[in-house]
């Protein structure tokens, strides 16, 4: 009689025999991994994934497990077994093969553990995928440039850059809104607005940049007098501040009365 484990993917499995069939929206890797068994699925299994869909095949115990004593003899607190030994087998998946999604490519070369000291695995960020950040500009009440702070590679300069742009970001113009929230609550939000460019292809391949339009995120940054949102008052604690992405032509007022707009709250107007 042939034994199939029932192994558990996603929440799209389909199982037929020794085959299991998933598929996925968001997660698209490609890869292949021949994985050992563990203490649930004793068999082997090989699995397959391609643009979302992903196949697992149940095999015999091609690879073995890795299996280790881990002895625990010096430690007072540690029970002896039936054995009169202290310690306990370790038993970890061995797997082989490879993984790349979203620019990240993983090799698999044995023992699976989670643990950068024991893991047999290297994983690799493909610089002719990834995008590299700039710079970061701020404006002012009138959409005017105020500043651009360059990506510098002194790590001293990167190091107190984050305190010198908040002191900046302290100083710089900002508008005040007056506004009520979801619950009628008069409170008050102060903006300001700040835009950040990343550019693709890193280490070597920066020239790749040429050949791809940069991506530029102009913010509109929100600091509010008090909670806001429903989840106000509550363990969770409402919002007191973050950014929202601003649309073309927007300046201080238009993104936040489209904010206000989107969040059950009403637009008063300058403060």
């Amino acid at each position: 009689m042939t034994l199939y484990y029932r192994r558990r993917w996603s929440d799209n499995d389909h199982h037929f025999g020794p085959f299991l069939f998933a598929r996925s929206r968001s997660y698209r890797p490609v890869e292949i991994i021949l994985a050992s068994g563990e203490e649930e699925y004793p068999g082997c299994s090989l699995r397959m994934g391609i643009l979302g869909f992903t196949v697992i095949i149940d095999l015999p115990q091609i690879v073995k497990p890795h299996v280790e004593w881990v002895d625990l003899s010096g430690r007072e607190w540690a029970t002896p077994g039936a054995d009169g030994r202290k310690g306990y087998m370790q038993i970890d998946q061995r797997e082989f093969g490879f993984s790349y999604v979203d620019g990240f490519l993983q090799v698999k070369r044995g023992r699976s553990t989670c643990d950068s000291t024991t893991d047999r695995s290297k994983g690799y960020f493909l610089p002719w995928t990834q995008w590299r950040y700039v710079r970061k500009s701020w404006y002012g009440l009138k959409g005017e440039h105020l500043r651009t702070d360059w990506e510098n590679s002194d790590r001293e300069t990167r190091r107190n850059a984050w305190q010198v742009q908040r002191e900046f970001e302290d100083a710089m113009p900002k508008a005040v809104f007056a506004f009520k929230d979801f619950d009628g609550e008069e409170l008050t939000a102060t903006t300001h607005i700040d835009e950040m460019e990343w550019r693709f292809g890193t280490g070597h391949f920066k020239w790749l940049s040429f050949f791809r339009k940069s991506r530029i995120r102009r913010s509109l940054d929100i600091q509010f007098s008090g909670e806001t949102g429903r989840r106000k008052g509550s363990w969770k604690g409402g919002t007191v501040g973050h950014s929202i992405e601003m649309q073309s032509g927007e300046l201080h007022e238009a993104a936040f009365r489209r904010y206000c707009s989107e969040n059950n709250m009403t637009f008063i107007g300058a403060a």
